[in-house]
């Protein structure tokens, strides 16, 4: 589905703040001697900050033509390696990590297999981190999804208690920028082409006619974190 557009999924989808890989570090004491493994990079929004931190990244997504994309991306870092599957069938050649992440990606995988699988390719003492966005309503309000994240963690006890952090932010469109938003969620893409654009046309004109060209989504951007089980 993304895999269609993945150059306008790089554009528009919200990135994460650098605050919030600085906590990665500061929990899970990540540096330049660590193995980090990305499950389901998409375009590499998060890699890349993953690989500035200068630790051995292997990121891993099914789509080939995102993945194409992040290899554009990413030709000046030497610490990354980029290979496509599915997490499920990926072959790890007994590897194992210090750190697992998945940038907005987890909830794609099979829940019966991704859990077992994570604590399966982590050293001892490994972490697993769940990066996220979530759209909120209204700034200042108590988000459901943050105040309630800590509880998804330890899928039959193979994860310690999960660490939370959440970090408010904004990101602005025109009106053509927020319709091509749009085309980024599943649930536009799903539509039919002939009653997708004109509808997000129409998306646009009203920005711009009615919102002076000017629009947001807010977000919390989230971070949990959990330590391997032994």
């Amino acid at each position: 589905m993304f895999n269609e557009v993945p150059e306008l999924y790089d554009r528009v989808r919200p990135g994460y703040p650098d605050k919030l890989f600085a906590d990665l570090v500061t929990v899970t004491g990540m540096d330049e001697r660590s193995s980090v493994l990305e499950v389901g990079f998409g375009t590499g929004q998060a890699m890349r900050s993953l690989a500035a931190l200068g630790c051995s990244v292997t990121a891993i997504e099914p789509g080939e033509e995102m993945a194409a994309l992040a290899r554009q991306r990413m030709t000046t870092f030497g610490n990354v390696e980029v290979e496509t599957s599915t997490f499920e069938e990926w072959d790890d050649r007994g590897g194992r990590f210090d750190v697992l992440v998945a940038a907005s990606s987890w909830h794609w995988g099979a829940p019966s297999i991704g859990w077992q699988r994570a604590h399966d390719v982590l050293c001892p003492g490994g972490w697993m981190a769940l990066l996220g966005n979530v759209v909120v309503r209204r700034p200042g309000e108590p988000e459901v999804y943050a105040e309630t994240a800590d509880l998804v963690g330890g899928p039959g006890g193979l994860f310690g208690p999960t660490i939370v952090r959440w970090y408010p932010t904004v990101q602005w469109f025109n009106g053509d920028g927020f319709a091509d938003h749009l085309r980024s969620l599943s649930l536009y893409r799903r539509l039919d082409r002939d009653v997708r654009e004109p509808l997000l046309d129409a998306v646009a004109e009203r920005i711009c006619t009615r919102m002076g060209d000017r629009a947001s989504r807010r977000y919390l951007s989230v971070l949990c974190v959990g330590q391997r089980a032994e």
